[in-house]
């Protein structure tokens, strides 16, 4: 009897191992031909993982040389939870009379946390990164594949050098590229930038005001970039780039976008925290190799989505409506509550796509976002709207708890300060899985894109104040004619003798007249 009972435990614990073991087939499946954010860890231990090999970086909202150290730290591979195959097996055995379905829940919950915990600085990994590295011609599309779960820190400036297409795939010819594209951008600043206002025209003047009053706002909770050398060197980099670019010219956001190539590139030359850094330790001609690298960086990000900063800034317009379809398949019922409340996707989401989330986001954790963004090469500007689909749906239970004003405060300050590196790779890991379910998907990608492009060429012109900037609700505009001397702004006026209704006119003189604001109209 004991005999039969033991062979029937026996069939029920195979049948688990088989199941098992399965799974794990079909997880190794999911991570070919690709990369999966972060490492992934199989394990039937049933005991609950030690919190403190969860440890995140410090939450202060600031990237420094302790991120890093603690990346690495979290990243040495750990003997309890790292285990072959063979381990694995010989686990099962050990433990076939504790595996439950209890346990099989808690291991997958395990699972979940313990490969997000995983960063890019494991011995594994930094092999992979100097193997690639230390080839006389780098594959790109390796890197890329590297790239995409993060880079260690102190690879990070040479790593994106080579996926932006700036520096030479070739070892040979990467020093030399590197120095004529320096002093290239030399010229380019004593050409546009080291003249006087009477070289440039008025729009040019305004355009060079516009960048000085924005290098203050840039980043405002990192002292560091508060400095008068730093904001000195972003509004170089600025001005330059939209000086040769006058199709979009300057377009507020950009800025935001030059600071991650700023504190990569100058973690080549200055150590400690980012709030230690002083511009004043570093030589000019180091500062001006700094700048030309975030300049010609800046420019081949910005070339791949050009139209996100022409005239009306179509290219975002476009991605927020497929955001939003995306959001409507992925999670109706909080598609509908923001529908029913009247928040447009716009709203919200038109900063994310301007500053690719750098307003979002605690600043330590941009350059690991970034890592990902640039790897993902020329099909950034599509894979976004995955990653913003997932970060909003982050909040998805929430979202649907209020009610309009309060929905829109919430979007606008999201609850990110205490983010840490779990949180980002959690959203990009769903995020990887929504591209990789739709992306098998053409007929239903297809169709969200025949509809937006329909709706985005039906759609108005939106309309943009003297500076270039869309209209915001609710605030004071003044009316004025295009052309100088042709009268002043609009103003109400008995033109018939009557006292009730005024007439709107235009005033003879110089007056701007009385403001105007304009408030959303829903069909």
């Amino acid at each position: 009897m004991r005999r039969s009972n033991s062979k029937e435990e026996d069939r029920k614990t195979e049948s688990l191992d088989s199941r098992f073991n399965q799974t794990l087939r079909n997880v190794q499946g999911l991570l070919k031909g690709r990369s999966f954010p972060g490492k992934v860890l199989i394990t039937q231990r049933s005991n609950p993982p030690d919190q403190s090999a969860l440890h995140s970086p410090s939450n202060d909202g600031r990237f420094s040389d302790s991120d890093a150290e603690h990346v690495e730290q979290v990243d040495e591979p750990n003997q309890d939870e790292i285990q072959s195959i063979s381990s694995l097996n010989a686990s099962s055995s050990l433990n076939k009379t504790k595996l439950s379905t209890t346990s099989m829940e808690n291991a997958s919950k395990e699972v979940q946390k313990s490969a997000i915990g995983a960063r890019a600085t494991d011995s594994a990994r930094l092999m992979k990164f100097t193997k690639e590295l230390s080839g006389t011609t780098v594959i790109l599309d390796k890197l890329r594949e590297l790239a995409w779960s993060g880079v260690p820190p102190y690879l990070r400036p040479t790593v994106w050098r080579l996926l932006l297409g700036y520096a030479p795939s070739n070892s040979d010819r990467r020093e030399g590229v590197l120095r004529r594209k320096r002093l290239e951008y030399l010229d380019c600043v004593a050409q546009y930038y080291d003249i006087p206002d009477l070289g440039r025209t008025d729009e040019e003047i305004n355009m060079l005001r516009q960048i000085a009053v924005d290098c203050p706002r840039t980043v405002p909770d990192i002292t560091f970039f508060q400095q008068a050398e730093i904001q000195k060197s972003l509004e170089r980099i600025l001005y330059t780039w939209a000086i040769r670019h006058p199709a979009s010219g300057y377009v507020q956001g950009i800025n935001d976008l030059a600071t991650p190539f700023l504190v990569v590139f100058l973690s080549e030359h200055l150590e400690g925290s980012v709030d230690t850094w002083l511009m004043t330790d570093l030589p000019p001609e180091k500062i001006i190799n700094i700048e030309a690298d975030c300049y010609w960086c800046l420019s081949k990000l910005l070339d791949g989505m050009q139209d996100h900063y022409t005239f009306a800034q179509p290219g975002i317009q476009r991605r927020v409506f497929k955001l939003k379809e995306l959001v409507r398949r992925i999670d109706e019922p909080v598609s509908r509550h923001m529908e029913e409340q009247g928040l447009e996707f716009l709203q919200f989401a038109f900063r994310w796509f301007n500053c690719l989330l750098i307003r979002e986001i605690p600043f330590h954790l941009v350059t690991r976002l970034w890592d990902t963004y640039l790897a993902e090469g020329d099909a950034l500007p599509e894979f976004l709207v995955y990653i913003f689909a997932s970060f909003l749906l982050t909040w998805s239970d929430k979202l649907k708890e209020l009610e309009f004003q309060e929905m829109v405060m919430f979007l606008q300050h999201l609850p990110t300060q205490n983010w840490t590196h779990l949180e980002l790779e959690m959203v990009l890991s769903q995020a990887y899985m929504w591209h990789a379910m739709f992306n098998k998907s053409p007929s239903h990608l297809a169709a969200i894109t025949l509809f937006s492009e329909a709706a985005a060429a039906a759609a108005p012109d939106p309309v943009l104040d003297i500076s270039g900037k869309l209209l915001r609700a609710n605030s004071d505009y003044y009316i004025l004619p295009a052309s100088h001397r042709s009268g002043g702004g609009l103003d109400l006026t008995n033109t018939k003798n009557m006292t009730c209704p005024l007439d709107v006119v235009q005033r003879g003189d110089d007056n701007p007249g009385i403001p105007v604001a304009f408030f959303p109209c829903k069909s």
